[in-house]
């Protein structure tokens, strides 16, 4: 008879298994999620709150039934950490993997799907075991262009946001490659960073956390220090950064459903100056987020009176018309082109949008559409002669972009005609040839006839 000792741990039930190597790796330590490691991963960090990860799993019933499996669809399951995407004990047992590592996990059903079960592969009250293998994982990406990215140490409370306009009280200790730069506990109002020498990566990070919330984040250079640097933080161009970033506390801003008109004008005239301050200062992108503001407050809002409406009209056209010269220093001419539209779908006869809108057409080598938008220009004001010249630019580049589209078109026919002429007199050769030898055949077969017919007048 054989006992526990004497079989192999592939043979012993799961609860033994468990039972006998299993580490719980729940924070509460209430043996919710043990764990049990068969290949050890790379040394390094492991996944944080927020991170998407990428893992191969096998799901099964304590009684060994499989429910569910990535590898049998040979494709890896991805999901984010710590958001409720997956079980509680898929969670837990996930973030203490390394890359690389392959591990068991007994959940008890608190940690799965508790009393309801998942009908009808998973009972109710089912304790699940899992073979996991962590595969990858990366930051939360916060931008479109990947210039942010997330990684958080400690969840904050709540589901509660610093809004645009929060004051905002933190701590953070800023490094670049691995120097510890700057260090301090630090109040802004969230979208006004720059005023403190907080770079707009941590500014537009704000939003998405919680209070008391510590992560880090990755900034690239366009939301950190960009091409100038900080010589005050020895900091050189384009240089990538990380900030390690707790928020101890905020005071959230009025929505702008909460705000009045004059509430509204106010605060934009105010967005207005300090935008200017940035532009004036080459800081494009904070520019940007102050002058977005006053379109947010006001491209909903309708004056009471004409004289109302007209100051409403003025603030959001000049605020539009300033995107669109901040985005033309950005080098984003899609969004130039953007910004100008709305201006002209209010004032279609507006100078500086149809100048600004002709530029960056000009910058994306659309020169017709470019030199429409000049004439334009000078329909409304004929003394512009910036736009005049303009005109002559975009001129010239049409005249030189058809003569290198003659030039590219002349030489393919050339090559076209210098392939027929090389295919014609590879022809010509063929039938010669054919020629000769038809000619050598037929006298071939008058020879094999003569000597067939002397071959007759022999006895």
């Amino acid at each position: 008879m054989t006992t526990d000792k004497d079989q192999s741990m592939d043979d012993q039930s799961p609860a033994v298994v468990f039972a006998a190597k299993g580490i719980d790796v729940t924070p509460s330590k209430d043996e919710g999620v043990l764990k049990v490691v068969k290949n050890q991963g790379e040394d390094g960090d492991r996944p944080m709150i927020g991170d998407k990860v990428a893992v191969h799993y096998t799901g099964k019933l304590i009684n060994g039934k499989k429910f569910d499996s990535s590898m049998e669809r040979n494709k890896p399951f991805t999901f984010s950490l710590g958001k409720g995407q997956v079980i509680k004990g898929l969670d837990i047992g996930v973030s203490s993997m390394q890359r690389g590592e392959v591990c068991m996990l007994l959940c008890k059903p608190a940690y799965a799907y508790g009393s309801a079960g998942c009908p009808p592969k998973i009972p109710p009250n089912a304790m699940l075991q899992f073979e996991v293998e962590l595969l990858s994982f990366q930051g939360e990406v916060l931008t479109d262009d990947g210039g942010i990215t997330r990684r958080i140490k400690v969840k904050g409370e709540g589901y509660n946001n610093p809004n645009d306009g929060s004051t905002v009280y933190v701590h953070l200790e800023g490094r670049c490659e691995e120097r510890l730069f700057d260090s301090r506990d630090v109040q802004f109002v969230v979208g006004e960073s720059e005023d403190m020498g907080v770079p707009l990566g941590v500014d537009r990070a704000m939003e998405n956390m919680q209070k008391g919330e510590c992560c880090m984040l990755y900034l690239k250079p366009k939301y950190g220090f960009g091409k100038e640097g900080r010589a005050h933080y020895k900091i050189g161009p384009n240089s990538d950064l990380v900030y390690e970033v707790t928020l101890n506390n905020f005071e959230k801003a009025k929505e702008s459903w909460e705000l009045d008109q004059k509430e509204k004008l106010k605060l934009s005239a105010a967005a207005k100056q300090k935008g200017t301050q940035y532009f004036k200062a080459g800081r494009y992108l904070q520019a940007v987020v102050q002058y977005q503001r006053v379109v947010s407050w006001l491209e909903m809002e309708f004056g009471v009176g004409k004289e109302e409406q007209q100051k409403l009209q003025d603030f959001l056209l000049a605020a539009q018309l300033n995107l669109a010269m901040c985005y033309l220093k950005l080098r984003e001419y899609a969004l130039v082109v953007e910004n100008c539209n709305k201006v002209i779908e209010l004032d279609e006869k507006n100078e500086k949008a149809l100048y600004r809108r002709g530029e960056a057409r000009l910058f994306r080598n659309e020169f017709s559409l470019a030199m429409s938008d000049f004439k334009l220009v000078l329909q409304v004001n004929p003394s512009n002669r910036a736009a005049r010249d303009q005109v002559s630019i975009c001129q010239r580049n049409i005249r030189e972009h058809h003569e290198k589209d003659k030039k590219i078109y002349a030489n393919m026919f050339q090559k076209f005609a210098e392939r027929d002429v090389k295919a014609g007199k590879g022809k010509r050769r063929r039938g010669e040839d054919s020629g000769v030898m038809n000619e050598n055949h037929q006298v071939a077969i008058k020879r094999r006839r003569r000597s067939q017919d002397h071959g007759q007048d022999c006895p």
